[in-house]
């Protein structure tokens, strides 16, 4: 398992657990054994507001990162996400909505597979990255919608 995968789940369990994750950065950074941006990197992108989380932070001494699930509709979850896209999408941040879904267990395990295979790179290795880019945010959103 990848450190950033690792990291999400340490924050999944955490909010199964106790209904939030609060925590730390440099203290979990320095437990899990990663820079702190690594952790940010995970926050920002398998846990925003599209997945139905909600990421509150202070800084300074007793600074903390505090993680809660918000609870509403599936499909107003799918039209945020889908809202959230834009015009273009990179296969990472594709990759990382599609699992962020998979993992709130929005999707199932075949239609990520299928989705993350829809969006991948070698799929456009014919087209610019531009054109690429497009593409993939019009694939993604359609099989969003569907």
């Amino acid at each position: 398992m990848n450190l950033s995968n690792e990291i999400a789940r340490i924050l999944t369990d955490m909010l199964n657990r106790d209904g939030m994750a609060e925590i730390c950065r440099n203290e979990f950074a320095q437990s899990v054994g990663c820079a702190p941006s690594q952790i940010n990197y995970v926050i920002t992108s398998r846990f925003t507001p599209e997945l139905g989380y909600t990421v509150e932070s202070r800084r300074g001494g007793g600074g903390y990162i505090r993680i809660t699930r918000v609870t509403c509709p599936e499909r107003q979850v799918v039209m945020h996400v889908v809202n959230s896209i834009g015009s273009a999408l990179d296969e990472g941040s594709a990759a990382a909505i599609i699992s962020g879904l998979a993992q709130n267990e929005m999707i199932s395990p075949d239609r990520e597979r299928l989705m993350k295979a829809a969006v991948n790179e070698k799929n456009f290795a014919a087209a610019d990255r531009r054109t690429a880019n497009a593409v993939r945010a019009e694939i993604l959103k359609r099989m969003l919608l569907c």
